[in-house]
């Protein structure tokens, strides 16, 4: 076996020597590709700097001359390309970078980006955006140089957070209880926004928990009272939840109403698409028989394949919905009159409950429903989307008597608030 010193060379130049070493690589022509070091004053240290590189590369711990000098935008053009994430996750990564971490490091390479360099983009960060948008760019740019790692940094410069001292409680969103009646307002700002879609699509997500995307991507084959007669049936390895479905649910005698929440829209590439809902999580939403008459009714009053169409058309994941729709309605908005109004619209009273917060909120009302009428935590989470971990997750299954009894409570509050909307009146 070839002692490791024979893999070392070194080269007297002047006053300084200079310590050749192989890389474990070979040229195209055959030869062996070293790499050297100069500026030493003596054989030892530079035989031991030799060893040293020897020692890396034989634990896969070496990064190259070639690869330090990686420039850092030739490095984020490899980790875009490279990414494998959800569409609206991706956009965000390419925004963080494109924005942000590729102008600040346009000169420089990655190997120059040690904790001093990470500190002061930090500070930069944290000056040119909010306190939310730095944290994510950071997050970005902590997993591309995590991600350099080993071949083009040995270790990476991101700082992790520790917890030291006394602990601070995590300061979460203040949330106020979603009751049947401020649903019941923010519809009807809605349908006074953009008519009858919109009341029905306050409802929809109050009663379902169904996320934004999936509810701006839901069209007519999914919803009822077509599905599941209308399904697409895209997967043909899944004959047997159709058959299951069509035994299930529907419009009739012993059939239950129900969503298929089976896609969501995104943009991808400039243009509106179909992906996906989030996680994978694919499921089947029974509906009261409030929103079963809600949404047949709503079909039969429009020819649009979306079944919340836009008030130009079209699907509301092409409009800025949280800017242009849903602010108004949970805000409020003024009057609009006026011979030179093409919509006239009466004023827009705001919903106190909701007034400067996200429409996401909504869908945690209808978990808190849920939680509320005591029903199966596996059914609970299955309705929102989520993935029950253990045993639970295993072994556990949504039943018939389970979904009855969902469709049951949803009824008896929506019952509970026409109820209380007779008081008011009278």
């Amino acid at each position: 076996m070839a002692r490791p010193d024979e893999h070392i060379h070194i080269e007297w130049r002047g006053g300084t020597c200079r310590v050749k070493w192989w890389t474990g690589e070979y040229l195209p022509n055959g030869r062996k590709r070293y790499e050297s070091k100069g500026g030493f004053l003596d054989e030892e240290t530079a035989m031991d700097h030799g060893r040293d590189q020897l020692y890396e590369i034989r634990h896969g711990t070496h990064v190259s001359n070639r690869d330090g000098a990686t420039l850092m935008t030739d490095w984020l053009d490899d980790w875009l390309a490279g990414m494998d994430h959800a569409p609206l996750t991706e956009r965000n990564y390419k925004s963080s970078v494109e924005n942000h971490i590729r102008p600040y490091f346009i000169r420089k390479t990655v190997a120059e980006i040690d904790v001093l360099a990470y500190r002061a983009f930090r500070k930069h960060v944290n000056r040119a955006v909010g306190a939310g948008s730095a944290k994510n760019v950071m997050m970005v740019f902590g997993m591309v140089l995590d991600d350099a790692v080993p071949r083009l940094i040995k270790t990476s410069p991101v700082e992790r957070t520790r917890r030291r001292g006394k602990f601070t409680k995590k300061k979460k969103e203040r949330k106020k209880d979603v009751g049947a009646l401020v649903v019941e307002q923010l519809a009807r700002n809605a349908e006074a926004f953009f008519g009858f879609p919109g009341y029905v699509f306050i409802w929809t997500m109050a009663m379902t928990g169904m996320r934004p995307g999936e509810l701006y991507g839901l069209t007519r084959e999914y919803c009822y009272p077509n599905w599941p007669g209308a399904d697409l049936r895209t997967d043909p390895d899944d004959e047997e939840r159709y058959e299951e479905d069509m035994e299930r649910y529907g419009k009739g005698e012993g059939l239950m109403p129900a969503i298929r929440v089976e896609r969501q829209v995104q943009y991808s590439e400039g243009t509106l698409q179909f992906f996906p809902p989030k996680y994978d999580s694919h499921r089947t939403l029974v509906v009261p028989v409030l929103l079963a008459e809600m949404l047949d009714k709503l079909l039969a009053s429009h020819d649009s394949k979306w079944v919340f169409p836009a008030i130009q058309g079209g699907s509301l994941g092409a409009v800025n919905f949280d800017y242009k729709y849903w602010r108004p309605i949970a805000d409020g908005a003024d009057e609009r009159s006026g011979p030179r109004v093409r919509k006239p619209r009466p004023a827009i009273p705001a919903v106190p409950t909701f007034k400067g917060k996200r429409l996401y909120l909504l869908r945690h009302g209808h978990k808190a429903w849920l939680d509320e009428d005591g029903h199966s935590k596996f059914a609970v989470e299955s309705r929102m989307g989520h993935e029950v971990p253990g045993v639970e997750g295993i072994y556990s299954s949504v039943t018939v008597p389970m979904e009855r009894a969902i469709m049951k409570a949803l009824q008896g509050r929506w019952e509970e608030l026409q109820k209380q909307l007779r008081e008011t009146d009278s």
